[in-house]
This record gives structure tokens, sequence and C-alpha cells, in this order.
């Protein structure tokens, strides 16, 4: 049980358990006291205090100890079923068994508070090392966009009657690109935040993925972007129940990052498909692929590929990760055979064809 568990717990709660399993195990000794000596009862309850130790705050385990101490003395040592010791060597093992129990519990304790402003101070220190990340991330991925939006609108602002035809479309197609690339920045940075804080919402819905996959193609394809995207639609496919917004956004994140990270002319293949109720969702590429040491960290949040371009904040594939477990899914990532990145995505959902639902 972790610390952050055994906070869902009150003292009181503590209390209370720690009690009833140092009782349920006097009692099982107890009534085995035939067959084991008092002294081998002693570091059974001994070893109980130590349990209750590593799991409970230092109120309930000081509890235990005494508690765990009067029962040996009570219930163990003789004369019995009294608190008198006529015995020195037992008077000397009652009081050794109470120091022993009480040292455990605050030593315990007190190594349980040091481990604990560790994991913080180590929390903090990643924390402070991700938000230099991102904000080192964002200097560049905000400023540049923006800058080109202040620039170009400047110009033609100021030089709008003496710009050529040519010029001013030039113009409007940075001023575009600059757009669009800013928003999806924000869009990254907005999905990253709802994925965080848990606000993330899954609103399932039937959903035709030939027809959502064609339109996130068809957007890619007007921007020309120098990339072959194959995409042929599957007739044989069910209608899936997903949320459309969200398996949209995983489409576009890993359809740009492909865009955005392979030589140009590099053909995108998206292929979808059912294996019983799963719905898999297959993008690949035939361009350089990704090395074999970096895979497994190509969904950590922040993180880029060494010696890579700009033009990214590494938060796309980790969203994708996000959204696809959201619905239960997973995502995995290859190497093709012949070269390139392969990402498959399985999501078990309900299926249903177009004679059903309507039936329904």
């Amino acid at each position: 049980m972790t610390n952050l568990e055994t906070k869902k717990y009150s003292i009181k709660k503590q209390c209370i358990v720690s009690i009833a399993a140092v009782l349920l195990i006097a009692t099982v000794c107890f009534y085995a006291s035939k067959f084991i000596d008092y002294r081998i009862t002693a570091l059974i309850l001994l070893m109980t205090v130590s349990i209750v130790a590593i799991v409970f705050d230092i109120i309930p385990v000081l509890i235990t100890a005494i508690l765990s101490g009067l029962l040996l003395n009570f219930f163990f040592i003789q004369p019995l079923f009294t608190f008198h010791i006529t015995d020195t060597e037992d008077i000397l093992l009652f009081l050794m068994y109470l120091i022993i129990a009480l040292v455990n519990a605050v030593l315990t304790f007190k190594i349980r508070q040091v481990e604990k402003k560790a994991r913080d101070k180590e929390e903090k220190e990643k924390t402070i090392k991700l938000y230099n990340t991102l904000l080192n991330s964002l200097s560049h991925e905000l400023r540049t966009p923006i800058a080109t939006l202040i620039g170009a609108v400047d110009i033609l602002k100021e030089n709008n009657q003496t710009l050529s035809k040519k010029n001013q479309e030039d113009l409007l197609s940075e001023i575009d690109k600059a757009s669009i690339r800013l928003n999806r920045q924000v869009e990254n940075l907005l999905n990253m935040s709802r994925l965080e804080t848990g606000m993330l919402l899954i609103k399932q819905d039937w959903c035709d993925v030939n027809e959502l996959t064609n339109g996130v193609v068809q957007k890619f394809s007007s921007l020309n972007t120098n990339h072959i995207i194959d995409f042929q639609l599957n007739e044989s496919l069910p209608l899936f129940k997903l949320d459309s917004g969200l398996i949209a956004e995983v489409l576009r994140n890993l359809i740009h990052n492909a865009v955005l990270y392979t030589p140009e002319k590099t053909t995108i293949k998206i292929e979808v498909l059912q294996e019983s109720s799963n719905c898999i969702i297959v993008i690949s590429d035939n361009g350089n692929g990704f090395p074999e040491s970096e895979i497994q960290f190509a969904f950590d949040k922040f993180y880029r590929l060494p010696h890579t371009k700009t033009g990214g904040s590494g938060l796309g594939l980790s969203i994708v990760k996000g959204f696809v477990e959201a619905h239960n899914g997973t995502i995995t990532l290859e190497n093709n055979p012949i070269g390139g990145a392969k990402f498959t995505i399985t999501i078990p959902t309900e299926t249903s064809y177009l004679k059903n639902l309507k039936n329904e």
C-alpha cells in the first residue's frame, strides 16, 4: 500500500485496522499456544507491529506496539491472565519487547518521512525540468508563428498598394501556415492539460471511420505537404462506437508527425481494419524510421528525437497515446522491415452495420 493510499484512511480507521490485526494474530497464537512457545508468539506480534509500521502513521503504530505488549503479558507470559510477571527472564523479555516495538515504530516512521521528502524532491525536480522543457519549446514554437503573423500583416498594411498580386498571395499563404501551426500548438497544450487534469470526457457515438479518416487526409492533401498520403476506403468496415473528435485528433497528430519528420515524397499509408470487435488503425511510412533505442521513449511528454529539425513541441505522440488509452485501446510503434515507422492503434469497441443500426 502506498503513502497516497494510506492518506485515504483517517487516523481513526488506521487505529481500528491496526488493533483488529493485532487482536486477530494474538487470538490465533493463543489457540496455538500448545504448539508454539510464548517467545515465538512475541516474535510474531513484533512482526505484526513492523508490518503496521510500514503501512500506517505513527499514532496507530504506537498504539499497536503498546497493545501487543500488553496482550503478550496478559495471555502468554506466566502467570496467565494477569499483568504480574514473576520470572526475571520474562520481565526482561517483556521490557525488551516493548522497547524494540516502540523503537521499531518510531524508526520506521522516520524512514518513511525521509523517503517521502526524497520522493517529493525528486518529483519537484522532475516538474521543474518538464516546465523548463515546455518553456524552451514554447519560446520557439509559439514565437515563430506569431512573429510570422505580425511581420506578414505589417507588410500587407504598409505596402498594400505596391505589392504585386503574387507577393500578396505569398504573404497570405505564410499567414495561413503560421496560423495553422499556432493553432496546433495551442490545441496540443489544451489537450495535454485535459489529459493531465483528468478532465477528458469520452463522447462515444456511431462513427464511420472511413469517412472520418478521409476527411483528415483531405485536409492534409490541400496543404501541399510534398508527401504522398495513401488511404484506400475499406467498404467492408462496420460503424464503430468511438469519440470521433478524439480519433480525428489522433489521426491528425500521427499524420502531422510523419509529414514533419520524414523526407519529401515519402509515402504515408493509412489502413483501417476490423479484427473481432476491435477497430485497428495502422499508419506507416517509408521514411527513415526510429532508432531502435529511442522507440521506448517516443510517447513520453516533450520527447523529441535527437538532431531532428525544429517544428514540434514533443507533445503530439503523448497526446495520441492518452486519447487512445482513454478509449481503453493501445498504440504500438515499430519500424517497418523495409524502412520507416509503423503505428498500430487497437481500440476495443462496439460495432454495427448500417442496416442493423437503422433497426435499433
